[in-house]
């Protein structure tokens, strides 16, 4: 299976970031990775590997090589699993002409008019009240069928249209799931709907956290099959990058580790996020489980090297003034080295100068990235995680067009160099 495929894989299956973790937790499973519970007590082996999975939406995995001596060389790789898009609010049912329709809001910062139109589906998590009443767990759902859809409004109604549409999230945003035949179901339709998917009784139902997706899948396109246009491109892409590396590369000296975090796109802040304190205590006790103290984990922290994946803004082909006038990346021309004064990528000159030497030794395509001066551009989980490890960290990504839209498009060829960074890393 090539690279293309593996993400194809991934972002068919990935229609949540819980749905996310599943599937990354088969391929490592499947490759020989050991799944540790979060706060069991561990008890490691050099030459074997593991994963934890954190809060149903966040894992991190790693790898311990053979030989660690008295600092082991600690190698990160860091991506996330959430994405622009829309949530079901608690309860959602909106009726009026008989028209059933959903209560959303609005998570990260997605190109709201890229969403209608669509044919939509939901996937999620439902936590409900066990049969006998005594306890509670939580199931995980995907409709797996198109079942909502965004109408625009048609032009006749609205003259000025393609001038610009301000599109207000809780007016214009939201979905038409149902003709309402009856009174009596008025008032629970989505209830309903969720317990019949999940096949429990609509009074079980406590909470749940139900995603909206884009329920289209990806296609090969161009005159030469050149790009991919797909939902979820953003942060996919890096996901199966980080996966591949781990499950290929395994450690040999020291450790490597992968981390796949939720809620990069609501800033990270959250218990499963870049901004807390998971990784270092994940990290701590591994090495505390290996044997080593306190300051073995922190001397490794000081010398260790984070490699933060997220996209990176292409040259728009109708817009090349939106860019920067010299530091531009075009889809096709391999990964995007990331570098800001603000530090919002937290790249420096020490770290893209062995990034360039992986690259160069290793035949990744590459090219540095900045963003104009007079536009503020994304910022990722790489300056967050340095910050909180103090560990050398680099941002990189794959070039992508319509960023944030509910369908991206990439080049086919910079996933397999994305994929061959992440690899080399993993051999230095």
């Amino acid at each position: 299976m090539n690279d293309l495929q593996k993400l194809e894989q991934l972002i068919s299956a990935s229609v949540s970031p819980y749905h996310c973790i599943f599937h990354a937790a088969e391929q490592l499973s499947a490759a020989g990775f050991i799944n540790l519970p979060l706060s069991g007590n561990w008890k490691l082996e050099k030459g074997k590997s593991y994963y934890v999975k954190a809060y149903d939406s966040t894992l991190i995995a790693f790898s311990i090589g053979n030989e660690l001596g008295i600092c082991p060389q600690l190698r990160l790789e860091a991506s996330h699993t959430d994405w622009p898009c829309l949530k079901v609010k608690p309860s959602p049912e909106v009726t009026s002409n008989r028209y059933g329709r959903l209560n959303v809001e609005v998570y990260g910062g997605p190109l709201l008019g890229t969403w209608m139109d669509r044919p939509l589906s939901m996937a999620g998590k439902v936590c409900i009240l066990t049969e006998d009443g005594q306890d509670t767990k939580t199931l995980f759902v995907d409709f797996s069928r198109p079942v909502l859809t965004i109408p625009n409004l048609a032009i006749h109604m609205n003259r000025e249209a393609n001038k610009g549409v301000a599109l207000n999230p809780q007016i214009d945003m939201l979905p038409l799931a149902s003709l309402v035949e009856e009174q009596l179901g008025k008032d629970d339709y989505f209830l309903q709907a969720l317990a019949k998917e999940t096949n429990i009784l609509p009074e079980q139902i406590l909470d749940y956290e139900i995603y909206i997706y884009n329920w289209e899948q990806g296609t090969v396109l161009g005159l030469n099959n050149e790009f991919y246009s797909s939902p979820r491109l953003d942060n996919l892409t890096s996901v199966q990058a980080c996966l591949t590396a781990a499950i290929e590369r395994p450690a040999r000296k020291g450790i490597h580790v992968i981390a796949l975090y939720d809620n990069e796109e609501i800033g990270s802040e959250t218990k499963q996020g870049a901004a807390s304190a998971l990784m270092d205590r994940i990290l701590e006790k591994v090495f505390l489980s290996l044997g080593y103290d306190r300051t073995a984990y922190l001397n490794a922290l000081f010398d260790g090297f984070l490699l933060s994946m997220d996209v990176a803004h292409a040259i728009h082909p109708n817009h090349p003034e939106k860019c920067d006038i010299k530091n531009q990346i075009v889809m096709g021309d391999g990964v995007a080295l990331k570098l800001a004064a603000s530090q919002s990528y937290a790249t420096d000159a020490s770290v893209t100068g062995r990034l360039e030497h992986i690259c160069r030794k290793n035949q990744v395509p590459y090219k540095k990235f900045s963003n104009r001066s007079d536009i503020r551009g994304g910022s990722t989980l790489g300056s967050i995680s340095s910050c909180l490890l103090t560990m050398p960290t680099a941002d990189v990504g794959i070039p992508i067009l319509a960023m944030h839209s509910a369908r991206e498009v990439m080049a086919v060829k910079d996933q397999e160099a994305l994929v061959k960074m992440a690899c080399s890393f993993f051999e230095l």
